[in-house]
């Protein structure tokens, strides 16, 4: 595992359910054996509205960052999460994050205006 990919270490256990959970999804970006990026995304689903695709998490080693790891990642995960009947994606960043906020919208994201909490 490079640096820079998960904020903690993998507790086995977590990893395990997670994959176990056929709506949670784990992509990694590979440099030979060495996971290099991930990106986390469960399908959500309503009782009152179509499926959607929240990306919670993308996040590449600062050492290959840059090389369109991350873009490659979001582009599986959109055609992903269309091909599981998924009719919107969405995810967020910080104002100040201009990496991804740069990345979102060159894949047509649209910025939307909203207040996060967080407990």
């Amino acid at each position: 595992m490079a640096d820079g990919v998960f904020d903690e270490n993998i507790i086995p256990e977590h990893l395990a359910a997670y994959l176990a959970d056929p709506r949670h999804h784990l992509l990694v970006a590979l440099d030979g054996d060495l996971v290099v990026a991930k990106l986390s995304a469960v399908h959500y689903m309503r009782p009152d509205n179509a499926d959607c695709f929240y990306i919670d998490e993308v996040d590449v080693s600062p050492d290959y960052r840059q090389q369109g790891i991350a873009k490659g990642l979001m582009e599986y995960a959109l055609r992903l999460a269309k091909s599981i009947g998924c009719q919107e994606c969405w995810l967020g960043t910080e104002h100040d994050n201009e990496a991804a906020n740069a990345l979102y919208r060159s894949l047509d994201g649209k910025d939307q205006a909203f207040i996060l909490y967080e407990f």
